[in-house]
Formats: C-alpha cells, structure tokens, sequence
C-alpha cells in the first residue's frame, strides 16, 4: 500500500450494471437541441446521453424525459445542472440553473408533473414536492434532506454496511463520524448504541427524525461538528469500543491522528480516496493500530474512483 503501510487487499466487490442511482447531469441548449449527459473528458462539451450501462434504467428513462419537457424553457446557448438521487417515493432534483420566480415555478410544476420527481429544488428553494424523498438505512425510514450525501448505489451501500459491521463486532458502544443521514449508524444502531458527528445540520435533523419512533434500534445521539477543524480527542473517544469513519475525498487527518493517540479497540475506516485512506492508515499504524483487510468495492462502474473498507485494531482487540 502507498505511505508504506502493508495490508492484504481483498478481491473487489464489484457492482452490477445499471446501478447507479445518484448523478449529476449537464444541460446545455444547443441550436439542434438540448443536450443532457455529462462533460467530455478533460471538456466542457456536454454529451448528449441517449445510451448508459451505468444508470439504474428509471434513472436513464427520466434523462430521456427530461430532454423533451425541459426543451421549450431553455434558451439557446443557456446552462444548467440537474442533480438527481433516485429514492424509494420518487426521484429527487436539485437543479443549478435560473433564479426561482413564479412564473418558472408554473412552468417546470406543469412541465415535468408524472415524471414520478417527488422534489424538485432551486438555490435551496422548493419548486414542488409531491412525497417526501426517502429512503430506508438499517431498516428505519428516513426522509432525505435536499440533494444530500448518499452511496452511489443501493448494492455498494449495502456491501459497506455489510463490511461495517462485521468489522464493528460486538462493540456496545460506537462514534461514527461523518455520519450524513444515516448510511452506517442506523444499521450499527441494530447492535449497538451510536454517536452520529456530522457537520451537515440538514443531515443530522433527518437521522434524528428518523430515530424517533423507530422500532428495534438503540439509542442514537448527534452532535454537530466540524471534525476538520475540531476532531474528537482522545478523552471524548475512550467511552467507545469502536469509530466508524466515512469523510470525504479529503480524508480525515485531524480526526486520524487524534485516534493515534487514543485506546479505541477497533476502527472501520471507509475511503472513496485510496490516496489520502493510504495517508490516514500510515498515522494509524504508527500509533499503533494493526491493519487488517481492506475490500474495494468499485461501485463506479468504468471509471478510475474506487471505495474501499478497511479495519484497523488495537493490539489484543
């Protein structure tokens, strides 16, 4: 492994085609039409997509629709970008484009009804909402804040959880940092109490509704906070038998080597950066955590972007 830290690499889980349920597409009005896709490589030229083996097929079937409601309200040469989570009640859009008035509320409410969008939002404003966005983590139902952090898709989510969760064991008591609205501590809440850190407030308010009431889980708490500016230190860290880590491309330094310094058991450390999970895993180690298996799981099908899970233990953990 890069960084010097030597640990053995699982064969890859590898999702199926036609999966992905997240993406962000590109609009751009062209004097033959309007164009929906994605950026040419090293390109601003938007790809017109009328073919993908990556998309879930209702995914791929909304571009399609999208194209011809969309068409008579863009002016020639004009931009815009659509981003879109297929969720359980509907899709949900989050779109990058005008400024909102009411009269282009009309026109995209009457433009794309029975395109099965629950939401639809611009500049964080709701254009309409016919259901609320959700989907289910671990069992409980959880309404989605708007445009927010999920896995890309439903299989590559699962095999994480999965991975998880056999690396958490049978700890009683987990933080699980980084948490978005859910991904990992509602499964854990299955086995164990959960601390959720998140510096997404939105995030957080949907984990907290989605606890209350639900049946079969332990207690999750939350608590708001920037982790690269103010990591949990080793005192607020020694009540728990494991951390869980999702952060994003950027890692999570701060937070790692605050780990470094404290006597949690065991960590489930989960990366979508193999470059700076190599950087992280070498301050680990050097404060003495073992390395054990790391699973890629290549849920960007035909690309080079890759997640990987891997544990790390405290000696005679």
């Amino acid at each position: 492994m890069k960084a010097g830290v030597n640990a053995e690499v699982l064969a890859p889980i590898i999702v199926p085609p036609h999966s992905r349920r997240r993406a962000v597409f590109k609009i751009k009005s062209l004097p033959e039409g309007l164009h929906i896709g994605f950026h040419a490589a090293r390109s601003h030229t938007v790809i017109d997509m009328h073919q993908c083996e990556v998309l879930t097929p209702a995914l791929f079937a909304l571009v399609g629709a999208l194209r011809v409601k969309l068409e008579p309200l863009f002016g020639v040469g004009e931009i815009a970008e659509l981003h879109v989570t297929q969720t359980d009640t509907g899709f949900d859009c989050a779109f990058r484009w005008r400024s909102l008035t009411p009269a282009l509320t009309a026109a995209l409410s009457k433009a794309l009804s029975g395109l099965g969008i629950a939401r639809l939002t611009m500049g964080g404003e709701t254009v309409f909402e016919t259901a609320v966005p959700q989907i289910t983590l671990g069992g409980v139902a959880v309404a989605l804040p708007s445009n927010p952090f999920l896995q890309s898709t439903a299989e590559g989510e699962a095999a994480l959880q999965e991975r998880v969760l056999k690396i958490v064991g049978k700890a009683k008591m987990v933080a699980d940092l980084f948490s978005g609205v859910g991904t990992f501590a509602l499964p854990l809440a299955r086995i164990a109490k959960v601390h959720a850190v998140e510096q997404d407030e939105a995030a957080l308010t949907a984990l907290n509704a989605a606890t209350r009431g639900a049946r079969g889980i332990k207690p999750v708490t939350t608590e708001k906070r920037d982790l690269f500016k103010v990591p949990l230190t080793p005192l607020e860290l020694k009540p728990y038998d494991a951390v869980v880590l999702d952060p994003p491309r950027a890692g999570a330094e701060a937070q790692v080597r605050g780990l470094a310094k404290c006597k949690v058991p065991v960590i489930a450390y989960v990366s979508c950066d193999a470059s700076t999970f190599a950087r992280d895993a070498a301050i680990l180690v050097a404060g003495g955590y073992r390395p054990g298996p790391v699973t890629p799981i290549d849920q960007f099908l035909w690309s080079s972007h890759i997640e990987l899970v891997g544990s790390f233990k405290r000696a005679g953990a």
